[in-house]
Parts: structure tokens; C-alpha cells; sequence
């Protein structure tokens, strides 16, 4: 497959530019990103279990909304990072913003008055029950 590449037209030897940007300083320091939302989903005995891995989050930073057999989870995180120098100069200052969502639908829909939901270390667990399926009635034809 092809390779996008940019040419510098006025580089004595490309060759020479190639292997002169192997030997910059590599930077190991990756940037946050904003939190992914990894999902568990069993079913088990009229309801459903989920566990949503939601590290750096606070509990009141995430909104949980079901509508139907339509579940909604999203997050926002707000952070700040500061390095100080020796001095305690102010050398460097990072905030970082961050927006995740995850939506998925279940086969049956949700009993909204019955859900639990707890947030600890990061997980958040929730017990979706169903609701309970009305029964076909049999109509007599006369």
C-alpha cells in the first residue's frame, strides 16, 4: 500500500533527513485522553448487571440515562496537573477536558423505578431489571 510522505525539496540528501529524525529525542509522555467507558453486560435472573470501568471520574461527573430497553452512560473529566522547579516557579501547568459516552440497547426494556447504581474505585455498577412482560390474553371470538 502506498505511504503519504512530505518531500522537502530544498534537503541536501533525504536520505540523511530520514535517518537525522531517528535520532531526535523520543518523548514517552503521552498525552490523557478523555476516559474510555469499558462495559460488562451479563443477564442474570429477570435483570441486567453492568459494570462500566470509569477511571478518573468523579461520581458526580457522570450521567446515567435509561430510556426504554436505550441505555446512556457518559462522563466528563476535568483535570489539572502542575510541575513546580526547584524555586517553586510555576514551570509547567496542564488542564485537560474530556467527554465519553457509551449507549447500548438491551433485548428487553427497563424497569426505571427498580435500578441500582453504585460508583466505586472507578467501576460503576448498575442492575437494570425488566420490566415484567405482560401476559398475552387469548381473545374468545364470538
Amino acid at each position: 500500500m502506498n505511504e503519504l510522505r512530505t518531500l522537502d525539496p530544498f534537503a541536501l540528501d533525504p536520505l540523511d533527513d530520514a535517518f537525522r529524525s531517528l535520532m531526535r529525542p523520543w518523548r514517552f509522555e503521552a498525552p490523557d485522553a478523555a476516559p474510555r467507558i469499558k462495559l460488562d453486560l451479563s443477564e442474570q435472573n429477570g435483570s441486567y448487571a453492568v459494570k462500566a470501568e470509569i477511571p478518573g471520574v468523579k461520581k458526580d461527573d457522570i450521567d446515567v440515562r435509561i430510556d426504554g430497553n436505550v441505555v446512556t452512560i457518559s462522563a466528563e473529566v476535568k483535570s489539572e496537573k502542575e510541575e513546580k522547579g526547584n524555586g517553586g516557579r510555576v514551570l509547567r501547568r496542564e488542564r485537560q477536558e474530556g467527554y465519553a459516552s457509551r449507549t447500548f440497547t438491551l433485548a428487553c426494556p427497563v424497569d426505571e423505578g427498580k435500578v441500582e447504581a453504585s460508583y466505586k474505585d472507578g467501576i460503576l455498577a448498575l442492575t437494570l431489571p425488566k420490566k415484567s412482560d405482560q401476559a398475552s390474553k387469548r381473545i374468545a371470538i364470538k
